[in-house]
């Protein structure tokens, strides 16, 4: 009897660009490159678990069919930032003739803005030296540290954050085909903790099956070491109450039960300021606050006593 091992994110993994969730606009476009068998450079863009990958080995499949690891090229940037892997690997993959009908290869390059500048300027080089040949496909999550003259010789798309509607219509199909339990409150968990990212809200739910046979919203939450949205707001009016000590005591339990860091604790907090109902002028002056500290904690601030300073700035908000 085989043994499936493989992670739920890429046994799930869509094969084919119809089965990508969201960003339809962006498979539209997709798709009629796979009917006219050319397509320009691409830059995909935006935050992670979206489906850029996704698409991209949708798009190879459809266009090379089963056999289409023979025929793209993918990398990491994030393992090897600088020039070398530009004038090594992707040089010497790009130079070589497609034998298939579509007459070029792809170079899927992955995190593409963790490329330093230097391997940026040749990768540019060999884009133009290979145009004939080869394609390129960059993704990254930030637009803004791919230089210029890559952004202007590719066709930018920016994928969106997935919805939790669709999120959770991908949840529910996974939880039918591997027999699980999951109450309604654990599904509305799963997409709060994901926060538009499909991959993370998969591994969440196959994190919490692995552990319990009945998934309950408590299960999720402690899988995933976030908060109740309520926990968070708690802490919030607390100390804009005042009640420096309650929300001390509750930012305690955020932190030893849930094992949360300083960061993520901000992160929620800034969020459930958002959605709190409170006067804009308060939000305002709220995520200012936040933001102040969390400047602090990446400079290498103790996040115990900045977190801690944050609840005793609160209280003084007028």
């Amino acid at each position: 009897m085989k043994i499936d091992v493989l992670p739920w994110t890429e046994k799930y993994r869509p094969k084919s660009l119809d089965d990508v969730v969201g960003q339809k606009e962006i498979i539209k476009v997709l798709k009629a490159f796979t009917k006219k068998r050319n397509m320009p450079n691409l830059l995909f863009t935006g935050p992670p678990g979206v489906g850029k990958t996704t698409s991209t080995l949708a798009l190879a499949r459809e266009l090379y069919g089963e056999d289409y690891k023979e025929h793209i090229l993918e990398l990491n940037a994030s393992d090897d930032r600088g020039i070398g892997i530009v004038r090594g690997k992707i040089k010497e993959f790009s130079r070589t003739v497609a034998l298939h009908e579509v007459p070029f290869k792809i170079v899927f390059l992955d995190e593409a803005d963790a490329l330093t500048s230097d391997a940026q300027h040749a990768l540019r080089r060999t884009m133009e030296m290979y145009a004939d040949i080869t394609r390129f496909i960059l993704s990254c999550n930030y637009s803004s540290k791919i230089i210029e003259p890559l952004q202007s010789r590719t066709s930018v798309f920016r994928f969106k954050p997935v919805t939790g509607d669709e999120i959770k219509d991908m949840l529910k199909t996974v939880i039918e085909k591997e027999n699980l339990e999951v109450d309604s409150e654990a599904l509305d968990a799963i997409i709060y903790v994901s926060d538009g990212d499909m991959r993370r809200a998969i591994n969440v739910l196959q994190g919490a099956a692995m552990q319990t046979d009945k998934i309950t919203e408590k299960t999720i939450y402690a899988i995933s070491s976030r908060a109740r949205p309520t926990e968070v707001q708690d802490i919030l009016k607390f100390a804009m109450g005042g009640e420096f000590n309650k929300a001390r005591k509750n930012l305690d339990k955020l932190m030893v039960e849930y094992g949360m860091d300083g960061e993520d604790i901000l992160l929620q907090m800034y969020y459930e300021t958002i959605n709190m109902d409170i006067g804009d002028k308060t939000k305002v002056k709220i995520v200012d606050k936040i933001g102040e500290y969390n400047f602090r904690m990446v400079e290498g601030a103790n996040e115990r006593i900045q977190l801690e300073a944050l609840l005793a700035q609160l209280m003084n908000l007028e």
